[in-house]
């Protein structure tokens, strides 16, 4: 007998060569978003809001730790419990169980079918946006198909080649479902946002089936290869969305956040995002600092001016230093004099002082965590 509406499982395997050197020890679904939360926090921040008890998540060998450091025990989004709780699977583990001709999808379908759900939700991780899964499946149900996948309409210029897009008729039916090519679009699009509900029976039958015949071990993509083979129906996503695939979407995703209407839409739906709580001082302005259209998280000293941009945690700004159109993660220090604009500072940089560091819009600079910059950058990617 069934006893819940849905389980859910995250996809956390997308590794964009674009986006290092930021995710070169952690996976994307754990980068920094709007100095305090991570993009995995709304991934999980829905299944939460729509009472789902038990989660599974896939991730990369060799870049959970920064997951474990974030999620600890999963209090923040009611997963510590007895029957609520999460898994972890390595992605490598089900390569080797293929190679040696194993059932490789053999853990995904036990969690499946202890989970005694009606439906499965799977959400990709490059993706961020504030859904509903209530609605989803209220939808997914009057449909009465084996699966739903949610679509959002955005600019053809904001895709990568590693998305699919999708024809819809007039009726909001799918047509096709074609791979997209970067940049040779500029009119809208219908992005599949690899955010997909399929009946849990259905999921497991194909699994089997799927691993007989050597099937992708890649869910996401295996869920993508299904599209054409079920009962497909569609469910199109209204709300704020961005696609993260390199440096440039990662940073306009954040500085999105300093337009009150986009940050509103995300953060301030009827859908609450949880993260990890840090109980720290409030950040503090001397007499000298002077700031304009910027987001501070906790434990921060500002002594300097800042404009436009997004300062994390513990972030020290020293007298007669400027920050303009930055994005600066934890534990950094810019030291008296220094100018940083245009840049994405990773976790535990120093920047000495009287030091220039400028990127542009289009192409901010990067620099690497645990790093000190004692030489002037200008333009291109950091050390």
């Amino acid at each position: 007998m069934k006893t819940n509406k849905m389980c859910a499982i995250l996809g956390n395997l997308h590794r964009y060569q674009e986006l290092m050197p930021l995710t070169e020890n952690r996976p994307l679904s754990t980068l920094l978003f709007d100095c305090k939360y991570r993009l995995i926090d709304f991934n999980l921040s829905s299944i939460e809001n729509a009472s789902i008890k038990q989660v599974y998540m896939i991730f990369n060998e060799g870049e959970t730790q920064s997951v474990f450091d974030h999620i600890g025990g999963g209090k923040e989004w009611n997963l510590d419990g007895v029957q609520n709780r999460f898994f972890i699977h390595l992605f490598q583990d089900s390569l080797k169980q293929q190679a040696q001709g194993e059932d490789y999808y053999y853990s995904v379908i036990d969690y499946l079918e202890k989970s005694k759900s009606e439906n499965t939700v799977f959400m990709g991780s490059k993706i961020l946006c504030n859904i509903d899964l209530r609605a989803l499946l209220k939808i997914h149900q009057v449909q009465k198909n084996e699966m739903t996948v949610v679509y959002k309409r955005i600019n053809g210029s904001n895709v990568s080649d590693s998305d699919l897009l999708f024809n819809v008729n007039s009726q909001g039916h799918l047509e096709e479902a074609i791979q997209a090519k970067k940049g040779t679009v500029d009119s809208l699009v219908n992005l599949c946002t690899d955010i997909f509900i399929i009946k849990t029976d259905r999921l497991i039958e194909a699994l089997k089936e799927g691993q007989k015949v050597g099937a992708t071990p890649n869910l996401g993509q295996f869920l993508r290869e299904m599209i054409s083979i079920e009962d497909t129906g569609l469910y199109e996503y209204t709300g704020y969305l961005s696609n993260i695939y390199d440096i440039p979407s990662y940073y306009q995703t954040n500085m999105d956040m300093l337009d009150v209407h986009k940050y509103t839409s995300l953060l301030y739906s009827n859908q609450k995002i949880y993260t990890k709580l840090k109980n720290e001082v409030p950040t503090y302005y001397s007499a000298t600092s002077d700031v304009q259209n910027s987001h501070f998280a906790s434990g921060c000293i500002v002594e300097g001016s800042v404009e436009d941009s997004l300062i994390a945690r513990r972030t020290t700004i020293h007298p007669k230093a400027k920050v303009k159109g930055a994005i600066i993660f934890g534990n950094n220090e810019i030291k008296a004099g220094a100018e940083v604009s245009y840049a994405i500072l990773d976790k535990n940089v120093v920047i000495a002082e009287g030091i220039k560091v400028q990127g542009t819009k289009e192409a901010p600079v990067v620099i690497k965590k645990n790093t000190y910059i004692t030489e002037d950058i200008i333009g291109g990617v950091g050390a």
